[in-house]
């Protein structure tokens, strides 16, 4: 079977809202509140993907137990990993964060992204 849909048409509506928080990510400009639908997961759970979308805020990631291709839809944001020159990420960009990534996010203008997540 083929699992087919579009992340960049789901209303904000069908998506759940709540607080960015670890394991995710650690808020550092204060609470950051986050929006996402997960529409796959693979029996093993190795391999996570689907829609999120993120308020104004900065955060630490660290991909330390997993890590994430994310494709964004709209909005515009940095990320910096540690010891490197930040990088701007705005509508259309692809960016990889391997295992053992760690940085900053500052979401600047308010995000949603397509992401898979895998082991």
């Amino acid at each position: 079977m083929t699992q087919t849909y579009r992340p960049a048409e789901i209303p904000a509506t069908e998506l759940e809202a709540k607080p960015l928080a670890l394991p995710s990510a650690r808020p550092i400009s204060g609470e950051i509140i986050t929006r996402s639908k997960v529409e796959f997961i693979n029996d093993e759970r190795t391999v996570i993907s689907g829609t999120w979308e993120s308020d104004l805020g900065t955060s630490r990631w660290e991909f330390l137990t997993r890590a994430e291709i994310v494709h964004i839809l709209e909005g515009a944001m940095t990320v910096q990993r540690d010891g490197e020159e930040a990088v701007e990420l705005t509508t259309g960009s692809v960016a990889y964060f391997p295992l053992g990534w760690t940085g900053v996010w500052t979401v600047t203008r308010p995000v949603r992204k397509f992401y898979v997540v895998y082991k």
